[in-house]
């Protein structure tokens, strides 16, 4: 018999601090079924198969086939988290903006800047024996602000008991959406406002208040100089305008995104639309400019999830975003 098929599940795994399924694979790693049928499944994927339980297709299995036995029943809150984490990932422009990610495990976290100057910028030659120049990376004098978001699962098991797996987890992934849009909303927020330590992008006004025209744009893309302008995020109303835009209405440009729904790029930089901002563009350098910070990954009422059987549970994330270069992202009010 495989180790898998004799795990003991219980809801200790949920509470180490490492994850569910980290916890898992120390009990039953993968890589000691390379080479078998069940080469590319992790953990967690081969107890699902243990119990017999289909999460997709239509043939998926019911609700309740996770609470058929007591262990089973310890699936249930990664099988929710999961289904939450592909909802964040279908919704999710964050890796177009983000440069760097942190994960802590604590609710305190103070990132690192450094502010050189346009002397600082400038690789001189050094003389022999001359003093090199110096980069200064210091801590930031403010914490990075973390907030949790989320959403509470409500539902009676009787309800959703005999619902398929592949509907229910529709609605998981909706979950998931819900929280990647608003922890957009806090990254597009600190890219325009800062993080608390004085680091507001710098704002680009248009030639002629409430339009947007190629010579914007450009005077936009200029002011990047030396970081690169390769990623603009708008609010509907302005990325309407640039898609109108004469310069942006060649026939390859038309036939892209007519044809495959990709939008133009303006000046080379990757147009990434959002309603969380109003009549503005955001423009990144998206190599330095956002590090985000999380506390954890998809955080579930496990206890309520496998006793109660649903009832109110709560599915969250905690997150956080900080500026790192200030001078690598700009914003233009329309």
């Amino acid at each position: 018999m495989a180790i898998f098929e004799t795990v003991k599940l219980d809801k200790g795994l949920y509470r180490t601090g490492n994850g569910f399924l980290a916890e898992l694979e120390k009990i039953d790693p993968s890589e000691n079924y390379k080479g078998t049928s069940l080469e590319g499944l992790d953990a967690f994927e081969r107890q699902l198969k243990r119990f017999d339980i289909k999460v997709k297709g239509a043939g998926s299995s019911a609700v309740e086939k996770f609470f058929s036995t007591t262990d089973s029943a310890v699936l249930f809150p990664e099988y929710v988290a999961r289904a939450v984490r592909q909802g964040m990932e279908e919704a999710n422009i964050l890796d177009g903006i983000v440069a760097a990610k942190t994960n802590i495990n604590g609710l305190d976290y103070r990132t690192i800047t450094s502010v050189p100057s346009e002397d600082d910028k400038e690789l001189k030659n050094v003389a022999e024996g001359a003093i090199i120049p110096e980069t200064e990376i210091r801590t930031q004098e403010n914490l990075v602000r973390l907030h949790k978001r989320g959403r509470m699962l409500v539902a009676s098991y009787e309800a959703i008991r005999f619902q398929r797996l592949d509907l229910f987890t529709v609605t998981l992934r909706q979950i998931g959406a819900y929280i990647a849009r608003t922890q957009l909303k806090d990254a597009v927020d600190v890219l325009i406002n800062g993080d608390g330590n004085g680091n507001a992008a710098e704002v680009i006004a248009p030639a002629t208040s409430g339009s947007i025209t190629y010579a914007d744009l450009v005077k936009l893309w200029n002011s990047f100089s030396p970081y690169e302008m390769n990623t603009l995020i708008a609010s509907p109303d302005v990325t309407a305008k640039l898609l109108n835009m004469a310069e942006f209405r060649d026939a390859a440009a038309g036939l892209n995104f007519h044809g495959k729904g990709a939008m133009i790029t303006p000046l080379g930089a990757k147009l990434l639309k959002s309603a969380d901002i109003n009549s503005k563009v955001v423009a990144i350098d998206k190599n330095c400019a956002l590090e985000m910070v999380t506390a954890g990954g998809v955080q579930t009422d496990f206890d309520r999830l496998i006793d109660r059987q649903l009832e109110r549970a709560a599915i969250t994330q905690i997150s956080g975003f900080a500026k790192i270069f200030a001078d690598a992202s700009k914003v233009m009010n329309i």
